[in-house]
């Protein structure tokens, strides 16, 4: 019988824990929260030989498809994963969009122009898909345990981790953790626990979110319209989703009633208008607003906050989801290091540099499209109509033309776990950065996407120019492409801008740690000692 033996297809059992009875056990990890981020986190620990508790409060995935659109570098992280075959297989796959205003095209963009790429650029699917790929991941994973309808309701921190108390329908319990992994999402209950707020800007604006299921036949495209004809003087934006569900975007304003705007008989006229015909049935509603506000630090002593319990931003560009798994692939190497005694523990301060960064990185971006969407000032809607209006005839002003930057991976520039390039390098490999793929074969002719070889592990790759000089640094797998692995596009050697005896040192998160054009043990060993947070 499965772990977690469903009630139906995405609601499950409540478990009794041996914890539950005796005295107070300890685990290494504990997470809280069993969303994406949750999830992902802690089946990054368990692939990394990490025991993990996973705690939730309710018995079931949620409902509505809510997050939507994941993009290349998510499920990039989710195929090392184990689930991003299936998201790409059930999910819409897209690079294609258009912006108009009103009824007039101003541009098309492609997110993906050239090829090579083992993940498309974008892939629509429902939250609750990607939630139940990764529970059944999770299932069957022996070092993970998930335990449905576990709240926890209390928290203390201790000089060396933490200990929880968790309601359950037998009643409380207690559990330490040398470590405590927070993504129970915008609410956070443990972010009030502890105290902490968020700083940053609370948004008025009003948006009607529906799923729609219906047979038009639109392209597979992302459609954005500014004062659209059929919701004048707002926004409106259209998605495809799995299952011949649409999902449709409307601005309100800030004056909307929610719970009224919601109901049926004004949902209703709303989408007849915009698809001009009423052959569709309304699946799911929902009206909302946003922040963009993050908490001051990520990390508290042995917690550590991820997702939306450590950062918020608006829904224009898909980037809650995608940063929030980006967070999790983050900080679950370096836990697993800290925990398995290969590094100190203020490894764990480069997550809080860097995702703080990303962070920072992702509301600029969100308030920057909030602020085009939906003009708060006569002075930002005078600069968005010229924008809008100088985009039809200049390509140059397409740019400044914002319907929400899509999700990009952060490049940690500032971060101590890079070397400084000492040389310049070409191509479109960037220090900090994840590694672009690209399509490579064994000795034997069998294909391999670069990164399903790199996997979750340190590495070093060498373009061969003869025997390398040196055994790989210690802890890092060394990886010779024209030997181990072969260039049969040439596309490594062009994203890579690699000549012979080139030597590239991959992070278990597999971002650019440091390369060098010519072989230097000593300072290859160096770079890898501090990839690995040693140095």
């Amino acid at each position: 019988m499965a772990k977690n033996a469903r009630k139906s297809l995405y609601q499950f059992e409540y478990r009794r824990s041996p914890d539950q009875d005796g005295p107070t056990a300890r685990r290494p990890v504990v997470v809280i929260g069993a969303g994406p981020v949750g999830l992902a986190a802690a089946i990054d620990l368990a692939q990394r030989d990490v025991p993990v508790v996973l705690l939730d409060d309710a018995d079931r995935i949620g409902e509505g498809s809510r997050g939507l659109c994941y993009s290349k570098r998510t499920l990039e992280i989710l195929d090392r994963l184990g689930v991003g075959r299936a998201c790409v297989e059930k999910g819409v796959t897209w690079k294609l969009g258009k912006v108009f205003q009103g009824e007039e095209l101003i541009y098309a963009f492609d997110l993906l122009p050239e090829t090579g790429h083992e993940m498309p650029a974008f892939v629509n699917l429902q939250q609750y898909y990607l939630e139940h790929f990764l529970v059944q991941r999770a299932d069957a994973l022996d070092n993970l345990d998930i335990r449905w309808r576990n709240k926890v309701v209390g928290l203390t921190q201790l000089n060396d981790g933490a200990r929880l108390t968790i309601e359950t329908p037998d009643g409380p319990y207690s559990l330490e953790a040398d470590w405590v992994v927070a993504a129970d999402g915008a609410r956070s209950p443990t972010r009030a626990m502890l105290g902490l707020d968020f700083m940053g800007e609370v948004f008025e604006e009003r948006f009607l979110i529906a799923d729609v299921r219906m047979s038009e036949a639109f392209p597979t495209e992302r459609w954005f319209w500014f004062d659209p004809p059929f919701h004048a003087g707002r926004s409106a934006l259209l998605h495809k989703q799995p299952d011949g569900i649409w999902r449709i975007d409307l601005g309100l304003g800030a004056d909307a009633d929610a719970e009224a705007e919601q109901k049926p008989e004004n949902v209703i006229p709303r989408i007849r208008q915009m698809l001009g015909h009423s052959d569709f049935e309304l699946e799911w509603v929902s009206v909302y607003t946003f922040q963009c506000r993050r908490l001051e630090r990520f990390v508290h002593g042995r917690v550590v906050f991820a997702g939306d319990a450590a950062h918020q931003v608006s829904p224009f560009g898909a980037r809650g989801a995608n940063s929030g798994v980006q967070d999790a692939e983050n900080l679950a190497w370096k836990l697993a290091r800290v925990i398995q005694g290969r590094a100190p523990a203020a490894l764990i301060d480069t997550y809080d540099l860097e995702r703080m960064a990303a962070a920072d990185e992702n509301i600029g971006h969100s308030t920057r499209s909030t602020d085009f969407i939906a003009p708060r000032t006569p002075q930002e809607m005078r600069f968005r109509d010229a924008a809008l209006a100088l985009a039809r005839k200049a390509d140059f002003a397409k740019r400044m033309v914002n319907s929400g930057r899509l999700s990009t991976p952060t490049t940690y520039r500032a971060s101590p776990l890079s070397t400084p390039d000492a040389e310049p390098w070409g191509g479109s490999a960037r220090l900090g950065a994840p590694l672009p793929d690209a399509p490579m074969a064994t000795p034997a002719g069998e294909p391999i996407w670069l990164l399903d070889a790199i996997g979750g592990d340190a590495v070093e790759i060498v373009l061969s120019d003869g025997p390398p000089p040196a055994p790989a640094p210690e802890g890092v797998r060394r990886i010779v492409v024209g030997a181990d692995l072969i260039d049969v596009e040439g596309r490594f050697a062009e994203r890579f801008d690699a000549v012979p005896g080139a030597t590239w040192l991959v992070r278990p998160d597999q971002h650019l740690a440091a390369r060098f054009r010519h072989g230097d043990p000593d300072r290859i060993v160096a770079a890898a000692r501090r990839m690995l947070g040693e140095a």
